[in-house]
């Protein structure tokens, strides 16, 4: 299958392109709004670039990969969608925040659009939708979510400094990093209500303009607990910590990325996982079987944007 990626003046445009590769499609070119990165990024990559957008929207794509600075981004999938083009992955920051994704929820309609959030379908998550649909699992007490990142300083190098200026990244680490462990609590959550019991940031260490710690605990209406933690807070830049954790009446579940345990009364087992780094191409590979078939992805636009609003929430008690 045929896949292109618009807006590669982002720092995962990289993990896009090695997932179409480890999906077994075909890059078939790319676009920036900046012409030079976008020319950049082809020659890096061996791919065409797309002379415009419409160029773009005429390369037979079975599916487009949309990223950007926030604000930039949202409008792009505005216009993408106010047209006849292929299937949308997005990719965040999307916009600035939930007003800015809820027009889009509505223009998408009838079209399979959907969201990079990549554990949705690998490690805990996947792990846990299969002993539910065993009954194996049981009421949940609490999930855990950990990410914790290097530096700010990662992204100027990056050539990515906009992603410390909040007008265009809509914030920091709880927005970038945050809204995986967000999500999969709604996830687990499905349709009850869940409300926002605390936010606290840390104190600014590395003098952002953006947040580089903040932690969220969540409450579903069945009372289970959802601590999420983000920061770009680990003094090495190439050095990241990744730890989610869900107790069940029973099961426990491990994941720090590599390994995933599983913990019955009967013992405690290695289950098989995707490691984190693979995860970006098996999300990927997912989403083309979705065409295939005809399918729904397993996140929807609908599903990014309440994780937003929580999220903006948790930032209006800053």
């Amino acid at each position: 299958m045929r896949v292109g990626i618009l807006g590669v003046s982002h720092w995962h445009a990289g993990h896009h392109s090695t997932a179409i590769r480890e999906a077994g499609a075909e890059l078939a070119g790319v676009w920036d709004d900046d012409a030079g990165i976008a020319a950049a990024f082809a020659t890096q990559e061996q791919a065409e670039p797309f002379a415009s957008l419409d160029a773009a929207l005429d390369a037979a794509c079975d599916l487009l990969i949309v990223l950007g600075r926030g604000p930039r981004a949202a409008v792009l999938v505005g216009e993408l969608l106010a047209r006849p083009g292929p299937p949308l992955l997005l990719d965040k920051p999307l916009g600035l925040s939930a007003a800015d994704v809820a027009p889009l929820v509505e223009a998408a309609a009838g079209r399979l659009v959907t969201v990079a959030l990549p554990s949705r379908t690998a490690g805990l998550l996947a792990e846990a939708a299969a002993l539910r649909a065993a009954g194996e699992i049981g009421p949940i007490s609490h999930m855990q979510f950990r990410l914790l990142n290097g530096p700010p300083s990662r992204y100027p190098q990056w050539g990515v400094g906009w992603m410390l200026d909040p007008a265009q990244s809509g914030g920091g680490a709880l927005r970038n990093l945050g809204v995986h462990g967000v999500d999969a609590f709604l996830a687990l959550a499905g349709a009850q209500d869940v409300t926002l019991e605390s936010a606290s940031f840390g104190p600014g260490v590395h003098g952002a303009a953006v947040e580089d710690y903040a932690c969220l605990v969540l409450r579903a209406a069945d009372g289970m607990l959802g601590l999420v933690e983000a920061g770009y807070s680990v003094a090495d830049p190439k050095a990241g910590f990744t730890a989610w954790r869900l107790d069940g009446r029973g099961a426990s579940l491990w994941d720090d990325g590599t390994r995933l345990l599983l913990s019955t009364a009967a013992g405690t087992v290695e289950r098989p996982n995707v490691p984190v780094a693979r995860r970006y191409g098996a999300y990927l590979a997912e989403v083309l079987a979705c065409l295939r078939e005809a399918r729904q992805p397993p996140l929807t636009l609908a599903d990014f944007a309440r994780a937003t609003a929580l999220i903006d929430t948790a930032y209006a008690r800053r």
